[in-house]
């Protein structure tokens, strides 16, 4: 049986990492959050009380940051100097950073390579902000997730609160607000639609019918005749 890259791009709160998930898991394909990636980088930052990106210094200040990816069943483990996270990385302080962090070359570089060394033999699912447009160009199937602001802050209010952490609605619109606009208007590897990508507007709908759709396409791919 075929099996192909899924590239799946968005804005935040738009379902991504969970519906990647999803649809990895019945395709039985191995899940890739590259978000976490940018994630660690930015906790381990932060364990050295590091508040502000200075791309120079950068270099020096990982020179310890040693990740390490295993896999774990279908998913992607992330481990940091031997220590797992998991819950450290949805922090929404690291979530923001990462943002920042995501921003600089040298980082982006030695990430993007153990991503397509990952993911060199298909059968992956990765999500993020730039896999269909840079990491992975020729993915054969690129999704692009979108939502309206207000149900993306509903929807990350909810996460929220599910794991009993204290937020405000307006705090989060004004995170995502300004995480937006970073993602979107950084000069290295921006957030945009890869002209061959497929829109899935997630506005009104849930999270089954998010991976509905994605594995419908994949199908549609994996099982097309061959041209050969």
């Amino acid at each position: 049986m075929r099996r192909i890259i899924i590239a799946i791009d968005g804005y935040a709160a738009t379902g991504k990492s969970t519906t990647a998930r999803g649809v990895a898991e019945q395709l039985e394909y191995l899940h890739i959050d590259s978000g976490a990636m940018y994630r660690a980088a930015a906790w381990y930052l932060w364990q050295q009380g590091i508040r502000e990106v200075d791309p120079e210094a950068l270099p020096k200040q990982m020179e310890g940051f040693a990740l390490d990816l295993e896999r774990e069943g279908k998913e992607m483990i992330v481990y940091l100097g031997g220590k797992r996270l998991e819950t450290e990385l949805r922090r929404p302080e690291i979530g923001a950073f990462a943002s920042e962090v995501s921003t600089v070359p040298w980082l982006r570089e030695r990430l993007i390579a153990e991503q397509r060394r990952l993911g060199a033999e298909g059968g992956v699912v990765m999500d993020g902000r730039d896999i269909g447009t840079v990491v992975f160009p020729h993915a054969e199937l690129k999704v692009f997730m979108q939502a309206d602001l207000e149900a993306r802050v509903e929807r990350r209010y909810r996460e929220l609160l599910s794991r009993g952490e204290a937020t405000s609605r307006e705090a989060i619109r004004a995170e995502l607000t300004e995480r937006d606009y970073r993602d979107v208007t950084r000069s290295v590897s921006p957030l945009r639609k890869a002209p061959d990508a497929r829109i899935l507007d997630t506005t009104f709908l849930t999270i089954p019918q998010q991976i509905t759709q994605v594995v419908q396409w994949a199908h549609d791919l994996i099982y097309a005749p061959s041209l050969s």
